[in-house]
């Protein structure tokens, strides 16, 4: 089963300073028929006007990853972590008992990214936070895990659940496959380019939800920067 969510039936709000898809309800936007994915409970595509952002605030019990597409994101929260996150890197943050954070946009330039929130195994714990560079032509024409809590993915960013997000750069007419495990629940985003999911044509920034398919064969038919997340 592969569901298609155009780009443009995505929810979301231009605030001036941010510019705001939600592949699932979020803020404002509600569709009971997308409050979530399996553990995956938000997917937001951020565009992140220069020298502007988030201010502080605070979370709890929630996995947060930010994948910076454009531009790069900077982090500090409460915990005393400070960190600069540039296009190609990815950011994870364990929100636990609870964290105050901001993500600030200090360049000259827009800021794209992905934000993505999985739901923890458990509530609570320690909060943490993380960031890792991910070259983009290590993960040509195949999927590279960037966070896991699975079992074996040592390299990857640590994340507390069941989950993984991976990523692959795909040339054009190449193929790149993805195992999904029985139960699993699997949602990909192609952040740049055009591909073929078993079939199922995707734009830059549609989203597909994925589940009862063993094995996702994910073809170029123009080069593609590809984002997928496989839960619980």
């Amino acid at each position: 089963m592969i569901e298609r969510r155009p780009f443009e039936s995505l929810g979301g709000a231009n605030h001036g300073w941010l510019d705001a898809k939600h592949h699932f309800s979020f803020a404002d936007y509600h569709d009971p028929s997308r409050m979530n994915w399996g553990a995956l409970r938000v997917w937001n595509d951020d565009t992140i006007a220069p020298k502007s952002g988030f201010p502080p605030h605070p979370h709890a019990n929630m996995e947060i990853i930010t994948y910076v597409r454009e531009g790069a994101i900077t982090h500090q929260d409460s915990t005393g972590n400070v960190g600069r996150t540039e296009a190609g890197d990815v950011q994870v943050m364990s929100a636990g008992s609870g964290i105050r954070h901001s993500e600030y946009n200090m360049e000259d330039e827009a800021t794209r990214i992905f934000q993505i929130w999985i739901l923890p195994d458990a509530a609570g714990g320690q909060p943490g936070w993380g960031a890792k560079p991910f070259p983009k032509g290590d993960r040509s024409d195949r999927f590279v895990t960037l966070a896991s809590g699975m079992a074996g993915d040592q390299n990857a960013l640590p994340i507390r659940t069941n989950g993984r997000v991976a990523a692959a750069t795909i040339k054009a007419g190449e193929t790149a496959e993805y195992a999904l495990g029985a139960g699993r629940h699997a949602y990909l985003v192609p952040a740049t380019g055009a591909i073929e999911v078993n079939g199922v044509a995707l734009n830059a920034r549609d989203g597909a939800a994925i589940k009862d398919e063993p094995v996702l064969r994910v073809t170029a038919t123009e080069d593609a920067e590809v984002v997928l997340v496989d839960a619980a």
